[in-house]
């Protein structure tokens, strides 16, 4: 069995030797082996145990406290381990979270492209905005809305404008010209997948299924309001139809 010295301990741990030499005045962590000549050796079991400190102390743990749990009796080494890998999955999940908080506003401070709520209803007057997100919030709730509203503000007008662009002056103007053919035709298809693609952008990340019956709702959403499927500037039932239809066979195929 190999044994180590403290600066190569200190070296393989990523503490200090000080740090060491702390444990050791404290009953932390002795050496195994302390020779002739007075310097720390150390095993394997203690090894262990520094792994263990040292996990202790990643979850604040003061060093007291920490002496005490290693050295109660039924102080189970797989179990400990059990419990530091969920301490330190929840804290990975914090930091990652933090970590996109804080990657969205340095684009914000740097670029100055974060979409403001206002730009989100550029064109509409705001006594329509207000009407509409009034609306939504009835139907979806509140805090739905307020998601969707924050998760369209981390793109950059730009993004918008070209998501924008596709959805409305590509893919809805190809849809109303093929709106007299099978809605389960492959080219309807084609553009149903994309404008589910954009949907899914634009709405931010959750479970695919849950995106699936989403994008559902949406397609009947036209059918029960059809201002949302205007033709030349006027509502259009049958466009709306034509939409929901095609929809319906798209999520139906991708569920299979």
């Amino acid at each position: 069995m190999d044994n180590y010295s403290v600066k190569k301990l200190s070296k393989l741990a990523g503490v200090s030797v000080r740090t060491l030499h702390l444990y050791d005045k404290m009953g932390l962590l002795k050496p195994s082996v302390r020779t002739e000549a007075r310097y720390r050796l150390y095993g394997e079991k203690e090894l262990l145990r520094l792994q263990q400190i040292l996990f202790y102390r990643e979850l604040d743990f003061p060093l007291k406290e920490i002496g005490a749990i290693l050295d109660d009796p039924a102080f189970d080494i797989v179990q400990a381990l059990e419990g530091h890998k969920k301490a330190l999955l929840a804290r990975r999940e914090r930091i990652n979270t933090l970590v996109g908080t804080i990657e969205k506003t340095l684009v914000t401070l740097k670029n100055n492209t974060m979409l403001q709520v206002e730009d989100l209803y550029e064109g509409i007057s705001p006594e329509k905005v207000q009407a509409w997100r009034t609306e939504a919030m009835a139907k979806w709730g509140k805090e739905t809305v307020l998601e969707a509203e924050e998760n369209l503000r981390s793109f950059s007008k730009e993004e918008m404008d070209g998501l924008k662009t596709e959805l409305n002056d590509n893919i809805t103007a190809r849809l109303t010209a093929l709106m007299h053919t099978d809605p389960k035709g492959p080219e309807v298809q084609e553009l149903i997948a994309r404008r589910y693609q954009i949907i899914l952008r634009l709405t931010g990340g959750q479970i695919k299924m849950e995106k699936l019956e989403y994008f559902r709702k949406l397609g009947e959403l036209y059918v029960e309001d059809n201002r949302y499927t205007p033709v030349n500037g006027m509502p259009s039932m049958e466009l709306a139809l034509f939409i929901k239809e095609a929809t319906d066979h798209y999520v139906s195929e991708q569920k299979k």
